[in-house]
């Protein structure tokens, strides 16, 4: 982990205005993170972890309130360039993996730099070397129904790292895992940070894995109840 600031949020602030009335997900949120650090959110079902990542992630954005990833205000950006920043800053990770079925393990990871533009050469070099990193280099010709829950999160990791983001946001990767297989790919994701300085930012309600951090976010109501620091490193 490093010094520099990867992701900062300034005075975060989401709400909906439903036919009942305004509905306040998101007030006051403030934080920053570190290159190289797994940070873990964690709260009560609507307490606005999912949303929060949404934001962070640019898939939706805040009613008030500045993100700033790479020192980027990114809700200045137009629709195409949020786009693009979202392509190379970002790698998501979902609970239940989002994979196309009808299509290899492979084209599977490739699909980001597909989107991208990235030759096929370059892609596909990237694509076997993370594979097997990851241990599912001999999974490639696969379609992804064949496999486990693990071995499938494990082609969601692939997918994400493709574009070598700064960020990696995961939301719930282990929700769909039995205990061992989900202890795996949490370990998977803190070797990405310790090894590779990957941030990783993931929600969970898993206690267990949460303390094994660099850091705890608690949301509650919408609003950040404390921080706990897991790792000493300079703040």
């Amino acid at each position: 982990m490093s010094d520099e600031t990867v992701l900062e949020v300034n005075d975060l602030f989401k709400s909906y205005f439903p036919s009942i009335g305004e509905i306040i997900v998101l007030k006051k949120i403030n934080f920053k993170i570190k290159a190289g650090e797994f940070v873990c959110i964690v709260g009560p079902s609507g307490s606005g972890k999912s949303t929060l990542l949404n934001i962070l992630g640019t898939l939706d954005r805040p009613t008030t309130g500045k993100i700033f990833i790479n020192d980027i205000d990114v809700f200045t950006l137009n629709d195409h360039n949020l786009a693009f920043l979202r392509n190379k800053k970002i790698g998501f990770i979902f609970q239940s993996y989002h994979l196309i079925n009808r299509a290899s393990v492979l084209k599977n990871i490739e699909i980001p730099c597909i989107i991208s533009g990235e030759g096929k050469k370059e892609r596909l070099n990237r694509a076997f070397k993370i594979m097997k990193m990851l241990g599912i280099n001999d999974k490639s010709d696969y379609k992804p129904h064949y496999l486990s829950g693990g071995q499938q999160q494990r082609v969601a990791i692939a997918r994400a790292l493709m574009t070598n983001p700064s960020i990696v946001l995961a939301d719930e990767p282990t929700g769909n895992l039995d205990t061992k297989t989900g202890n795996e790919v949490f370990d998977l994701l803190k070797m990405l940070s310790s090894q590779y300085n990957t941030t990783i930012i993931m929600v969970t309600h898993n206690h267990d894995l949460a303390i094994k951090a660099d850091r705890i976010i608690y949301l509650k109501d919408g609003e950040i109840e404390k921080e706990e620091y897991l790792k000493k490193y300079n703040i």
